[in-house]
């Protein structure tokens, strides 16, 4: 990072383990694990039919009674990530316009906002309707589609599920008027949007921001798209609970879910003017791109993790043995886990064996855009608690896996984080976050 520091003020998450971050900190700690049948529709017949799904929450109860005519344009993905950004605004102290117009304590031109977002799954209850309509003699007929089916569409179905809206909602509600941009890199979508949004404050453009992502992958047509690409595991609809089990040998696949994780990022000035609690700074941000030619799968070496992992130290100005935790990607899919643990052995080198990594994934499963953000926050927890929680679900590192994946809570002082996130297309980020030292004067 070079200009102004950036500190992180607030943390707001939904995830399977609960409606808040405390909540979910609290189950990661303990190991429990947010997985289990898929109950937002009947999953029988699929080889996976597990989901990590968030608890039962009315998005009504987290708006302004003045605005609650918009929850009607809210998808789902909109409604985790309205959720997780009132909690982080709430926890990090500020005031805006959705907390208490009549007190406002930030300034709307000097806030900017960076979401990120995955695939956006549409409902197929509002769909199924206009497609019935349009068929002929059993085959789809696009000339009837734009003559009868569309008419069963409300005109403002798109506004739904526009990727840009997470963005908008929050900034309405929030009366945020500084930069504003939305990030669509699937899994790398929260890494990359924290970074750009910590990049708007050591410019200058901004002295407050809030970031991160959202996604809810729990979607009959996103699950089919999973178990055909054969990522989603298999053989463990009896266990939901040992389902996910990142870099182990007895892994196969991924579990999906749905969550939101939104932080607010401050110039450190700015925040130690206000008395702000303080979890972390932004030390190093990463990218890169690397596209394996079978796109589902990432590149054997992890060619493109390797070098946002890289950048990211750099950009800190650490080597890797100052780091005390990384929290990879890790999604249970055996190729990928392969691929990322060989990118962090050739960043790391020696200290790829000896620095704890801590998986999550095997509890909060793979929530899509949302799991860097939900990355973020339990790294910014783990470091102010000095606590590693044991990583679930493993037992015996998968062939080739090399990684020192904690088995046990650990205790200690937690200076540096490493989160790191791809995509199967190709996309990687990567962030370095930094514990503050309250007595530092640069």
């Amino acid at each position: 990072m070079s200009s102004a520091r950036v500190v992180i003020t607030g943390l707001g998450a939904i995830s399977p383990l609960g409606l808040t971050a405390e909540e979910m900190w609290a189950g990661l700690s303990a190991g429990r694990c947010g997985i289990g049948r898929i109950k937002a529709f009947d999953p029988t017949g699929f080889p996976c039919e597990l989901a990590g799904e968030a608890p039962p929450h009315r998005v009504q109860d987290h708006v302004p009674k003045t605005s609650r005519k918009a929850v009607k344009l809210m998808c789902r993905d909109i409604e985790l990530a309205v959720i997780a950004a009132r909690e982080a605004v709430v926890s990090s102290g500020l005031i805006t316009k959705a907390i208490d117009p009549e007190n406002i304590s930030i300034d709307p031109t000097r806030t900017a906002i960076n979401m990120g977002t995955g695939m956006i799954s549409c409902d197929m209850v509002e769909l199924a309707p206009a497609v019935a309509a349009s068929v002929t003699d059993g085959t789809f007929d696009l000339r009837k589609w734009g003559k009868d089916g569309l008419e069963l569409i409300t005109p403002l179905w798109l506004l739904k599920y526009l990727p840009n809206m997470l963005a908008c909602h929050i900034g309405i509600l929030h009366d945020i008027q500084g930069p504003s941009n939305t990030i669509t890199c699937a899994e790398a979508s929260a890494h990359l949007a924290i970074g750009e949004a910590a990049e708007v404050i050591a410019r200058g453009d901004g002295d407050v921001a809030l970031a991160g992502a959202a996604e809810a992958k729990v979607n009959f047509i996103m699950m089919v798209r999973q178990c055909l690409l054969e990522r989603a595991a298999s053989g463990c609809n009896d266990a939901p609970e040992t389902a996910c089990r990142p870099f182990d040998a007895d892994a196969t696949g991924s579990v999906f879910g749905e969550g939101a994780g939104v932080v607010v990022l401050e110039e450190l000035e700015h925040a130690k003017a206000r008395n702000a609690t303080i979890w972390a700074e932004v030390a190093g941000i990463g990218q890169s791109h690397s596209i394996n030619r079978p796109y589902e799968k990432m590149e054997p070496d992890g060619a493109g993790i390797r070098i946002a992992v890289e950048k990211a130290m750099d950009d800190a100005e650490i080597g890797p043995e100052d780091l005390d935790l990384v929290i990879p990607h890790g999604t249970g899919i055996p190729c990928d886990d392969l691929a990322e643990s060989r990118a962090l052995e050739a960043a790391l080198g020696s200290a790829a064996r000896t620095v704890p990594v801590w998986p999550t994934k095997s509890m909060l499963s793979t929530t899509g855009a949302a799991s860097g953000a939900l990355d973020v926050v339990a790294a910014a927890r783990a470091m102010a608690e000095g606590l590693i929680p044991a990583a679930r679900n493993y037992s015996k590192a998968a062939d080739g896996c090399h990684l020192n994946v904690v088995t046990e809570p650990r205790k200690g002082p937690i200076r540096h984080v490493l989160c790191c996130s791809y995509t199967y297309g190709g996309q990687t980020a990567a962030l370095v976050l930094k514990a503050h030292d309250k007595g530092a004067t640069q």
